[in-house]
């Protein structure tokens, strides 16, 4: 849906994302910046386009020699950002970091393909509300599959709508060491803050 230059994605009545509040998405990915450190040629996987804020923070935290794929299941987030979104999304897409691949996350992350860090922003956390399937991201055998997918010290990052004590404990089990950080949605003082997650991966 659009009103004059804001819009937002909606499921039915429930609104899944809208261009106002992007201070959390941003920080999925500047964050993860923060915990990887200096690395040659980092290898990013983001899970979900959205509006683009995570991947144009990306974009401006990671170095030139970045590596930045994004995996978005829905054709049409894809369309609208080339065609009514155009505007916030910008040159985003065609930067030479960055390719965009139709696909399941995943499928990605089980296709023996290495990253340096995995953002995952995909149905509003662990408690999915659009496909059921989504769900297999964030049980056991989805995370062991991210925790394989990445370089020793790696970082697996997920954006929650709310707090999941359950799916923090899935995390250890899996093998992650893990911090939980909240944020704001909307970058100031007040509002509803985000859960992220911060799942590292073992060194050799």
């Amino acid at each position: 849906m659009q009103r004059g230059a804001e819009f937002s994605i909606m499921l039915g009545r429930i609104e899944l994302m809208n261009s106002r509040l992007s201070g959390s998405e941003e920080a999925l990915a500047t964050i993860t910046r923060e915990r990887l450190g200096e690395r040659k040629r980092s290898r990013i996987l983001i899970g979900g386009l959205g509006m683009g804020f995570t991947l144009r923070a990306a974009l401006a935290c990671f170095p030139d020699d970045a590596e930045i794929t994004v995996a978005e299941l829905v054709p049409a987030v894809v369309a609208w950002a080339r065609g009514p979104m155009a505007s916030i999304f910008g040159t985003s897409l065609d930067d030479p970091r960055v390719s965009i691949e139709i696909a399941d996350v995943g499928k990605v992350i089980r296709s023996g393909r290495r990253f340096d860090a995995i953002l995952l922003d995909v149905d509003n956390g662990p408690e999915g509300l659009t496909r059921q399937s989504n769900d297999r991201l964030y049980e056991i055998e989805g995370l062991v599959a991210a925790l394989k997918a990445l370089a020793p010290k790696g970082v697996l990052a997920v954006w929650s709508q709310g707090a999941d004590p359950k799916f923090a404990q899935r995390l250890l089990k899996s093998g992650f060491a893990v911090d939980e950080v909240r944020v704001r949605a909307n970058k100031g003082r007040s509002g509803a803050r985000h859960t992220i997650w911060l799942a590292s991966s073992p060194g050799n």
